[in-house]
């Protein structure tokens, strides 16, 4: 098995969160200067002008990063980004996070019952959703909740200005209706 290979894929799996060098050799069961080795080779590749990206230890966590001289062509790409309007389903996702914050992806995920990752990434770009902690569920994931330039985005002062959402309102109609039928006097 080409460890290093493997190694290349969970750093792309695990993205901004990257991996501890205990999770990797963990993972890869190797031992300490193992590790150190495929870490050492595949930074080697890496550093080769003809790689996109680069291995960095960025807050303990070994993450895989784009690199500094192709910048411009980066930032092209997410001024692009965040001038197009949002599709259908960032919509569907923002509209979740927004009603449900904080919420996980997989909470996300079970709702949509599809994949969020790429519109999650997408909406960070846009700065309209922000990391906003870690869950105490197993595996501690990423909250997420919208962030001020979402409610500018969308012309709100406030959460609280979101407009009530159909179920909503039927659960509240319910709710009254039940009461004037229970207690009001018959004539």
């Amino acid at each position: 098995m080409n460890l290093k290979a493997v190694l290349e894929g969970l750093l792309f799996l695990a993205g901004s969160d990257g991996l501890t060098f205990e999770q990797i050799k963990e993972i890869l069961e190797v031992n300490d200067q193992e590790g150190k080795n495929i870490l050492r080779q595949l930074n080697e590749e890496y550093k080769t002008n003809n790689r996109g990206i680069k291995l960095e230890l960025l807050g303990g966590s070994f993450k895989l990063t784009t690199k500094k001289e192709h910048r411009q062509y980066i930032e092209r790409m997410l001024e692009g980004e965040t001038d197009k309007e949002l599709s259908e389903p960032a919509l569907e996702t923002l509209a979740i996070i927004a009603y449900n914050q904080p919420i996980t992806r997989s909470q996300i995920d079970e709702i949509r019952g599809v994949d969020s990752t790429h519109l999650i990434r997408k909406l960070l770009l846009k700065n309209l959703i922000q990391d906003c902690g870690k869950s105490d569920l197993p595996g501690r994931p990423i909250l997420y909740s919208t962030t001020p330039q979402f409610l500018d985005y969308f012309g709100l002062a406030s959460i609280s200005e979101l407009p009530v959402l159909d179920n909503q309102n039927q659960e509240e109609n319910k709710e009254e209706d039940l009461f004037k039928t229970k207690y009001t006097e018959n004539d």
